[in-house]
């Protein structure tokens, strides 16, 4: 593939300190990458690929007076746009003219912005490490490898710029080695000027009748459901309700996260004539596993091999009263 490669640093106040001398230790490497994406404003093209599929977004991300703007627009396939501003997400759906609009939640990654502010415990988990330096996207990168230390989860490889912190290439790695999927900048910018008008609505979304779908969600879960299968180093990030649709029963959604990996549980009451499909399933990268108890879906979901989510979602149970 050839692509048209562009670098460019302008502002103080747009990147990291450019002079910093390149961190020594893998974790600090790690922390830049945590920071990198949310503090530096950059445009530029990546390459999701999984297997034999692919899909190619252009991202815009400015930051302006303390907040952040971006949007996200899918090149190939079904056209898709994210705007976001600071955590307010509006997802387009031009194919049903479906507009969803939510607040991003903790534990909610996105690439580049892959990374959680806090990476405390994350040697305790994994085994962190300096890989080779190369280029990738036109820019001096070195690469740091995460190892688990178990096998509850997977691995993960980032290819840092080396002058800005920003995550250039992202792999998540299975236990045999091979890559589960990966995302990819084939062209990138990094510092201003940004072209508003790109992060604006597109006009042909403007016409049209469009069904606006907001996602009402609220902090606090349903605290009658007792976990009795712990993995290790994983935390509880955030509990929420959700209410997707009004006169609908609110779902229970809950954020483990073990400082990278992330699951999801979910918890949604079933009428008396639902028989949803349950076990284990695969959408895309994401594994998935379903059960029924006491009259309710549970379904754990998340960058995790299935046996580790088989087994939360197996330990789940409803507290007697």
């Amino acid at each position: 593939m050839k692509a048209r490669l562009a670098a460019a640093l302008v502002g103080a106040c747009l990147a990291l300190p450019a002079s910093a001398q390149a961190p020594a230790d893998a974790l600090d490497w790690l922390y830049r990458v945590a920071e990198a994406p949310r503090k530096l404003t950059y445009t530029g093209v990546f390459i999701y690929q999984s297997g034999t599929r692919t899909e190619t977004s252009r991202i815009t991300h400015l930051v302006e007076h303390g907040n952040e703007l971006e949007r996200i627009e899918v090149l190939d396939g079904s056209p898709r746009q994210v705007l976001r501003i600071n955590d307010e997400v509006k997802c387009y759906l031009p194919e049903t003219h479906l507009l969803v609009v939510e607040q991003r939640t903790a534990g909610r990654q996105t690439f580049p912005a892959l990374l959680p502010a806090s990476l405390a415990d994350l040697a305790e988990y994994y085994t962190i490490r300096k890989g080779a330096t190369g280029r990738v996207a036109g820019f001096d990168s070195q690469s740091i490898v995460i190892e688990p230390k178990d096998r509850l989860r997977y691995g993960h490889q980032f290819w840092i710029d080396t002058r800005t912190g920003m995550p250039l290439k992202a792999g998540v790695i299975d236990e045999h080695g091979d890559p589960i999927e990966t995302f990819a900048f084939t062209e990138l910018r990094i510092g201003g000027p940004v072209d508003r008008q790109a992060l604006r609505q597109p006009p042909k979304m403007t016409g049209g009748e469009w069904k606006v779908v907001n996602v009402h969600t609220r902090r606090g879960d349903d605290d009658a459901w007792l976990f009795r299968t712990a993995l290790p180093g994983f935390r509880k990030v955030i509990g929420m309700r959700r209410q997707m649709h009004a006169g609908l029963p609110d779902m229970t959604h809950i954020v483990f996260s073990d400082g990278l990996a992330v699951f999801s549980v979910f918890i949604e009451p079933l009428s008396g004539s639902e028989k949803p499909e349950t076990g284990q399933f695969v959408m895309g990268t994401v594994n998935i596993y379903k059960r029924i108890a006491d009259g309710y879906l549970l379904v754990v979901m998340g960058d995790l091999p299935p046996a580790s989510l088989k087994a939360v979602a197996e330990g789940m149970e409803m507290k007697k009263k």
